[in-house]
C-alpha cells in the first residue's frame, strides 16, 4: 500500500529528480559528454582517410564539436527555463558589433575557407607568394604557415594570399646553375664532364628530364646552363654539390674558365706653359 504520509519521491526514487533539476541537469551534461567524446572518436576516425586534405578534416572535426556543443547548451538552457529569443536578439546585436570590430579576422576566416576548398596548394608543397617563399607546413583557418630553407617559420594571414599571385612548384624544384668556359673547343669535353656530374649525384631525379646546353654567347667565354630535377629538401645540398662536382670534373678534363677580364685606358694630357 502507498502511504500517504510520505513524499511521493519516496516511493519512486526515479522522480527525485523533479525535486532535483540540477542533478537531472548534471547527468544530462555527464551523458551527453561521454556521447560527444565517442562521437568525436568515430568522426576523427571516419574523417583519416586519404580523400580528405588535413585542413578539412580538421575542419569538418571542429565544425561537429561547435555544433554538438551548442546544442548541448541549447538543451540545458531550456531545462533551466531560460527564454531564447531574448537572449538570441542579444547575441545578434552583439555580433553585429563584434563582426565589425573584427572584419581583418573575419577576412582571414573567409579567405581560409576558400584556401582550404579550392585547395591553390597543399601541405607539403613549395610556394612562393607575397614575396615570400618556403614549404607549406600547415594550413589553418586564419593562417598559413611555411617552413623556410633557413629553419624559420613564415605565418602569412590568409586574406593576404586570396588574390594575390601564387608560384606552386609543388614538391619538386629546378636547379638553375650555369658555367663558363673560355674556349668552344673545350665546349664537348666540358657538356661531357657536366652530363656525368648530373647522372651520378643521387639528388638529381630521373623525371622530368634535366637540362644541360649551351645558355649564351659572349665575346670571351661561353656559358652552359645546367638544370637538374630534385626534391624541395635536395634544392640546396644538390646545388652545392653538382657546383663543387663540376669544378672538379672539368678541371681533370683540362677545360679552361675564362680569364677576367680588365680594360687599361692611358690618358696623356699636354701640359701647357
Amino acid at each position: 500500500t502507498l502511504d500517504v504520509s510520505r513524499p511521493v519521491w519516496d516511493a519512486f526514487p526515479l522522480l527525485r529528480f523533479i525535486q532535483f533539476p540540477w542533478r537531472f541537469l548534471g547527468l544530462a551534461s555527464l551523458f551527453a559528454a561521454i556521447l560527444a567524446g565517442a562521437g568525436f572518436a568515430v568522426l576523427a576516425g571516419w574523417l583519416d582517410t586519404p580523400r580528405l586534405e588535413p585542413p578539412i578534416r580538421l575542419l569538418l572535426v571542429r565544425l561537429a564539436r561547435l555544433v554538438v556543443l551548442g546544442l548541448f547548451l541549447i538543451m540545458a538552457l531550456q531545462n533551466l527555463g531560460v527564454d531564447l529569443l531574448p537572449l538570441l536578439a542579444g547575441l545578434s546585436v552583439a555580433g553585429a558589433g563584434i563582426a565589425l570590430a573584427m572584419q581583418g579576422v573575419l577576412g582571414n576566416l573567409a579567405a581560409g575557407l576558400t584556401i582550404i576548398f579550392t585547395r591553390p596548394f597543399r601541405v607539403g608543397e613549395y610556394v612562393s607568394m607575397v614575396g615570400v617563399e618556403g614549404e607549406v607546413e600547415a594550413i589553418d583557418l586564419f593562417t598559413t604557415r611555411l617552413s623556410h630553407p633557413d629553419r624559420s617559420v613564415v605565418v602569412v594571414p590568409n586574406r593576404k594570399i586570396v588574390g594575390e599571385i601564387l608560384h606552386n612548384y609543388g614538391q619538386i624544384r629546378q636547379l638553375d646553375l650555369s658555367v663558363a668556359i673560355a674556349r668552344s673547343d673545350d665546349l664537348e669535353r666540358a657538356l661531357a664532364a657536366i652530363h656525368e656530374v648530373v647522372k651520378a649525384n643521387p639528388r638529381v631525379l630521373p623525371e622530368p628530364a634535366y637540362i644541360v646546353g649551351v645558355a649564351a654567347l659572349a665575346d670571351k667565354s661561353i656559358r652552359i646552363a645546367v638544370k637538374p630535377w630534385v626534391k624541395v629538401p635536395d634544392y640546396l645540398p644538390a646545388g652545392a654539390e653538382i657546383n663543387r662536382a663540376i669544378v672538379d670534373r672539368i678541371s681533370a678534363a683540362g677545360v679552361d674558365y675564362p680569364g677576367a677580364a680588365r680594360e687599361i685606358r692611358v690618358v696623356s694630357a699636354a701640359t701647357t706653359h
